[in-house]
């Protein structure tokens, strides 16, 4: 592929109005550029002319990246999928996944020319034990380049994820199953969609030839899939771990100027931190501290507005931008179970719904002692000597406690953070406009309190309530008849039977619920029943991409190769508040009634 553009400034628009070929694509190596590679291969050529066997597992020191080569070798390549809103967002014109080039560049038989993939290496800690795991890293991810969007000026990095092994595979193969692909694919942008921050998938391409073992011997896929960067928390945490001051000080500085834009889009100091810490000078390190706090607070709170779980969520699986990242066990709530987890190996329930903004939080603070001796610094953090050398004793003993009222007052924030958006996100669900601070313990928390005793389904419940003219419903009789909606004929509900449960429905729809829309009809002029449902089925998704309906899919494509089935979800998942589609009426029914109980709550392993 010829690109005569690499690392060149955006091209102007003329005759460019629906978008860009690949080759189009102004190419950059700002990653690599700004980055010292594995001393193995010190040089792009070197890893161009090195044997595949080269790229073996093997312990990587000193360096961020490694320069690494797909596998490729595919035949046949099969695009099976590809989103048109992640095409749109790279800036890449419609039908260009129909062209041979790309789908070769997809299954890692092409590269562009001028840049050679590398793999990324990182560390873990392992939240459920506080263990540390030691070097990982891209084990079956390969950067192919970063991009920009002439028309948004947005970077991109375009990642391989399934193309071969990497230094940093340990003792995998490198390789990604169909099933697992799928899931992936489609979930980065499910959640786009509903408005969680995200990595995305552009395409899932099929590699007929090839095998891999997970639970039995199962088709290999790759998913293209892109993000401004893929650094998370774990990058940060080897090299703390190893006492690479300097790697982890590059780091810090290329995320601020390369990720965020520099120090100016950064969270403003506040007149407290000084008065609180003793730190005369709050540096650029503090402040991106408190960015990368506010930003994962914000997506673990949509997380747990709409339901989602990612259930593996150690430090590496941490977006240094708050990203929802790398998706194996993870699940959308069918009825709602606060202790439910999509990993079936997680016996302690450590990645449950209940405790997702908990584990965030323990590895922003893995995060803050990996930073604790830049930002704890104050204004020293520039001077030759801080940064040629490591503190002295003394120097730490006074840094210490300053740093310590830094995290603290970070912790605070990121409390604060959360509940301002969970409160918003969840009023925004419910209709309601103008959100306060009495309705969490006034409504959300009775909604929940519904849900929970009867075990009803999460993301449907929301969705059902946008149609019910609750304003106009002014006696008793209506709100039970208005009830059934939610209920279905032969379920328990906990015991209570179905008038129980009609009757505790009709209490929260009348009672509680009634009440705050009221409140909200009076402070607004113009707002009612039609208003209220506009704003609420533009918020709650017809249809969620649930584990029963993945596995459906998956298979279908992978045992009755079904060719029609992935590109018709992916419809409803780029449009998921729609009322209908146009392309299967009686799976996209099926796929938007509560899930059938014996498929409810279903969990994954971590190949998934």
């Amino acid at each position: 592929m010829k690109t005569d553009n690499i690392g060149a400034a955006a091209p102007m628009l003329d005759n460019h109005e629906e978008g860009y070929t690949i080759e189009e694509l102004p190419k950059s190596s700002v990653f690599t550029a700004s980055h010292i590679p594995d001393p193995e291969f010190p040089t792009p050529e070197a890893s161009q002319n090195a044997p595949r066997e080269a790229f073996g597992p093997r312990q990587v020191r000193g360096a961020m990246f490694t320069w690494v080569m797909p596998e490729g070798r595919e035949p046949h390549p099969e695009v099976l999928a590809v989103s048109e809103d992640a095409m749109r967002t790279l800036g890449l014109k419609p039908g260009e996944e129909k062209r041979e080039d790309f789908k070769h560049l997809m299954a890692g038989n092409l590269l562009v020319d001028g840049i050679i993939p590398w793999a990324t290496v990182y560390g873990d800690w392992m939240n459920y034990s506080g263990q540390w795991a030691g070097q990982l890293g891209d084990g079956r991810a390969i950067s192919l380049f970063e991009c920009t969007n002439p028309k948004t000026g947005q970077r991109y990095e375009v990642q391989l994820k399934g193309a071969g092994i990497t230094p940093y595979s340990r003792y995998a193969d490198g390789k990604a199953v169909l099933r697992s692909s799928i899931r992936e694919f489609v979930v980065s942008e499910a959640l786009h969609t509903l408005g969680i921050p995200t990595t995305r998938a552009l395409a899932l391409t099929l590699l007929p030839s090839r095998e891999a073992v997970r639970e039995r011997v199962e088709p290999c896929a790759i998913v293209t899939r892109f993000a401004p960067t893929w650094i998370r928390i774990g990058s940060f945490d080897l090299f703390r771990w190893r006492g690479d001051r300097q790697n982890l000080r590059r780091l810090a500085d290329y995320v601020i100027d390369e990720c965020f834009g520099g120090e100016k889009n950064l969270v403003s100091p506040r007149p407290e931190e000084v008065n609180l810490t003793g730190v005369d000078y709050i540096n650029r390190y503090h402040r991106l501290y408190r960015e990368v706090v506010r930003r994962n607070a914000r997506t673990v709170a949509k997380w747990q507005c709409f339901g989602f779980m990612n259930g593996v969520l150690n430090t590496d699986n941490t977006h240094i931008m708050g990203l929802s990242l790398d998706f194996g066990p993870f699940s959308f709530m069918d009825n709602f179970d606060p202790q439910f987890t999509p990993n079936h190996d997680d016996f302690m329930k450590r990645y449950s719904y209940h405790n997702q903004p908990t584990v965030i939080w323990w590895n922003l603070v893995r995060l803050a002692e990996d930073l604790a001796e830049l930002f704890g610094s104050g204004d020293l953090c520039d001077t030759q000597e801080f940064i040629e050398k490591p503190l002295s004793r003394p120097e730490m003993e006074k840094l210490v406690p300053r740093a310590e009222a830094q995290i603290e007052l970070a912790g605070e924030e990121y409390k604060a953070v959360f509940k301002a958006e969970y409160i918003s996100t969840f009023c925004a669900r419910l209709g309601l406009q103008a959100p306060r601070d009495e309705d969490l313990d006034q409504i959300i928390s009775p909604t929940l309190y519904l849900l929970l005793t009867l075990e009803l389904d999460f993301n449907g419940f929301f969705r059902k309530l946008s149609h019910i003219p609750v304003l106009s419903l002014d006696t008793k009789e209506k709100w039970f008849a208005a009830s059934e909606v939610f209920l279905q004929a032969g379920e328990r509900y906990a015991g209570k039977g179905w008038k129980g449960a009609q009757e505790m429905v009709a209490e929260w729809l009348g009672g509680v619920y009634r009440t705050r829309l009221q409140l909200e009809e009076r402070d607004n002029v113009g707002f009612g029943d039609e208003e209220r449902r506009d704003k609420m089925l533009r918020v709650n998704p017809k249809f969620v991409a649930r584990n029963w309906v993945l596995q459906e899919v998956i298979d279908l494509v992978e045992k009755k190769k079904d060719r029609e089935v992935l590109p018709g979800l992916m419809k409803m998942v780029l449009d998921p508040f729609r009322e209908s589609w146009g392309w299967n009426e009686e799976l996209e029914r099926r796929w938007c009634e509560d899930p059938p109980k014996p498929e409810r709550g279903l969990q994954c392993s971590c190949s998934s």
